[in-house]
């Protein structure tokens, strides 16, 4: 069952790309249903799992094993991973010495996570060939530490089982009457014809087609999904099973300073109420 509760003060603690705080706006009609167990398989910010609040148990997964590490950290003892983010200092010479150091561990890898994650331009995780991140500092005057979220974060997750792992994988746990929340990596950019080269490598077009099957699989146990993706022609031809689907607006919020920031169409599929 997903709760209804308006007091969850629980929000996203990490800024990401393709993040889904857009798109709790038309989830209102979802939080009022009622499901089993929550999977949420590309876990991100987790925009959508913090609005919802399952009341069942939350399988939450995702690939990037740095960011499945500050979840569970944060899980564990979140007042561990504030105590070290409070050392830390909002300064151009602070963020690098963060960067290139290493912390043997859990609770600092967190919390240099999370502080990179909120002062880096953009948010933006990446890494170079060997693994390392490499993002510049973003000069953001935003504070990086949001003491009571983090606490809230913890609450929220102690019903959450939290792994790092290949999106496939959670098709031997799903039962009927179970929600998956589907929002893959775009392999297709918005509106045109072009392919991400970057994403491509990440999640390719052939982890599309699986993702096509796990769908498919999600609805012969009787359970239910909600996937966004590019609203795009390949995207459409893939995911299209006779299920009710949405083109939803939102702001492209990806660029710099002095980027042009427009509109973009994505597509929004599902066989439960929106």
């Amino acid at each position: 069952m997903i709760s209804s509760s308006s007091d969850l003060l629980a929000k996203p603690f990490l800024r990401w790309a393709g993040g889904k705080t857009w798109l709790i706006k038309h989830l209102i009609k979802v939080k009022e249903s009622s499901f089993n167990n929550y999977f949420e398989p590309f876990l991100g910010g987790a925009a959508t799992y913090f609005y919802l609040q399952p009341n069942g148990h939350a399988y939450l997964s995702d690939l990037n094993s740095d960011l499945i590490e500050t979840y569970q950290a944060v899980k564990k003892d979140a007042r561990a991973v504030i105590r070290v983010l409070e050392t830390f200092a909002n300064t151009e010479e602070d963020y690098y010495k963060i960067r290139e150091r290493e912390y043997k561990s859990s609770v600092k890898r967190a919390a240099k996570f999370i502080y990179l994650n909120q002062t880096s331009f953009n948010g933006i995780y990446r890494v170079n060939l060997k693994g390392v991140y490499n993002v510049p500092y973003g000069f953001r005057k935003k504070g990086f530490l949001d003491r009571e979220n983090l606490l809230n974060v913890q609450s929220s997750l102690k019903n959450a089982s939290i792994e790092t792992s290949d999106f496939f994988n959670i098709s031997k746990q799903i039962k009927r009457c179970d929600l998956v929340f589907l929002d893959p990596p775009y392999t297709v950019s918005h509106n045109n014809n072009g392919f991400i080269k970057y994403n491509e490598k990440i999640f390719s077009l052939d982890d599309q087609i699986r993702l096509s099957q796990l769908i498919d699989i999600i609805k012969r146990k009787g359970a239910y999904y909600i996937l966004t993706n590019a609203a795009h022609a390949t995207i459409d031809n893939i995911f299209e099973k006779g299920d009710k689907k949405l083109i939803l607006n939102r702001a492209s919020l990806i660029g710099g300073v002095n980027s042009k920031r427009g509109q973009t169409n994505e597509f929004v599929f599902t066989n439960t109420v929106l």
